[in-house]
Formats: structure tokens, C-alpha cells, sequence
């Protein structure tokens, strides 16, 4: 199938978060499938309505409305990734959710896509703590996408992201190269021809020395968990407001 126009429905991930243009742009994995769809096929157009911080219930309101007004040819769906990581978490009703919001998506006769979450285990305790629940939801989105007809791009079983070199200093935001295997897997989901392997391992490199670690533990625990945590308990926004950055389809 020739997908001619794209819309892309998210959070900080979709958004781009933290692959920057030099001018300071979030560019990400979206971005680079849409670049290679534009390059391929006449006439492609695309938008990303995604939003940093943004939860399911957010994205639904905001972001699904749309896509269904458009009624685009392709459409990515990555949400609930932000109402995980919170401090509870009920999986059976988020992905009952999720479930609803991805029935309507593939009611508009898109070409669906949607993302398991990411392997943990190989991150700091406290985000490991995490990856059962992630694990259940990630078997609840399958199911889903298995009602609906939908296909699924397993960021679970994309080894290469396990590696701490994927990840920004705050361990939630994947880095430029790490977007670009994701955006590889995607164009390969799709079935669209791609010149790289996502599967190529990363360079051998010296494993950093324990005290080392130890230290960038302690540094990005005091600067990225615990503001987030004291945000969180005190009800405020995670991030600052934010817009979409593509909120209409248009050439790319």
C-alpha cells in the first residue's frame, strides 16, 4: 500500500524528544519515516500532533478527533507510556481504553501502526521496578491490535535499545541514532525498502567503570527523578505547555 498522507498521534516520543535539528526542532522517528515516504511517493503529506508529557486520556481528546476528521492513509499510535510511569496504574483499564481509542482509529480505514513499550531491564533499579506492569500492558496492546487488525512495532524486542548509549541523560528519550532504528523498523513494518539494519549492533566500546556509574546514577537521580517525582506530587505539569509542532498535514 502507497501511503500518501500520515499522521502521527503520540507523546515525547513521537514528538521527538531528544533528536534535535540544529536549530533546535524535536525531529524523531516520525519525522524520518515521513521523509522517506516524501521522498517515495508524489504528493505525500504529514502532520505530528504529538505532545510531550501528554497521557492516553489526553491524547484521545486532542489528537484522535483529528485524525478522524483527516481520515489520512497512514496513521502511528504510541499512548499510555506517560500514564505507566506514574506513581499507580491500573492496565486492565488503560488498555480498555486504549483499546476504544485504537477501534476508532481504525475506523477511519487508516493503516494503523501502534508500539509496544521498551525493555527496562537493563536501566536503573528504579525504572526497572517498572517493567512488569510495562510488560502487562504491552500483552493487553497486542491483544488489541490483534482485534482490530493492526500491526504492532515491538520496541520491547528491539535489542538495540537495551543499550545505554540509545539513551538521553534522562533515560526516558531516546538519542538521534536510536530514533533512526526506530524509524528503520517502522519503514520495514510498512514494507517500505530501507538501506540500513536496525539490528546492527552498536560500536564495542570500553564499559564505563563502576564508580563511574555509580556517580552518573546518582546525578541523573537528582536532577531528572526528583524534580519530576516533586512535580508529580504536587500536581503540576510535568512539562510547559506545549503545541503540536505539524498539527495539519502539509508536503514535507
Amino acid at each position: 500500500m502507497h501511503h500518501r498522507s500520515y499522521i502521527a498521534i503520540g507523546d515525547s516520543f513521537t514528538e521527538g524528544l531528544d533528536d534535535f535539528t540544529d536549530d533546535g526542532r524535536p525531529r524523531g522517528w516520525a519525522d524520518r519515516v515521513a521523509e522517506q515516504l516524501a521522498q517515495r511517493h508524489p504528493g505525500f503529506t504529514y502532520a505530528n500532533l504529538a505532545v510531550r508529557g501528554k497521557v492516553l486520556d489526553q491524547i484521545v481528546a486532542d489528537q484522535v478527533p483529528v485524525a478522524e476528521r483527516v481520515r489520512p492513509d497512514l496513521i502511528t499510535f504510541c499512548a499510555g507510556g506517560n500514564d505507566v510511569i506514574g506513581f499507580s496504574c491500573d492496565t486492565d483499564d488503560l488498555a480498555a481504553r486504549f483499546d476504544a481509542a485504537l477501534g476508532r482509529l481504525v475506523a477511519t480505514g487508516a493503516d494503523v501502526l501502534i508500539f509496544t513499550g521498551f525493555d527496562l531491564g537493563r536501566m536503573h533499579p528504579f525504572i526497572r521496578r517498572l517493567r512488569g506492569r510495562i510488560a502487562c500492558f504491552n500483552e493487553l496492546m497486542r491483544a488489541s491490535a490483534e482485534r482490530h487488525g493492526c500491526r504492532v512495532v515491538d520496541l520491547w524486542a528491539m535489542d538495540a535499545l537495551a543499550d545505554p548509549r540509545a539513551w538521553a541523560s534522562d533515560r526516558l528519550h531516546l538519542l538521534p541514532d536510536a530514533h533512526e532504528r526506530v524509524a528503520l523498523r517502522v519503514l520495514e513494518a510498512l514494507g517500505e525498502p530501507v538501506d540500513a539494519d536496525w539490528r546492527t549492533p552498536w560500536p564495542d566500546g570500553e564499559p564505563a567503570p563502576w564508580v563511574a556509574r555509580q556517580r552518573e546514577d546518582l546525578r541523573w537521580f537528582r536532577h531528572h527523578v526528583m524534580p519530576y517525582v516533586g512535580k508529580r506530587l504536587r500536581g503540576e505539569q510535568v512539562w510547559d505547555d506545549h503545541r503540536p509542532k505539524r498539527p495539519e498535514l502539509s508536503p514535507f
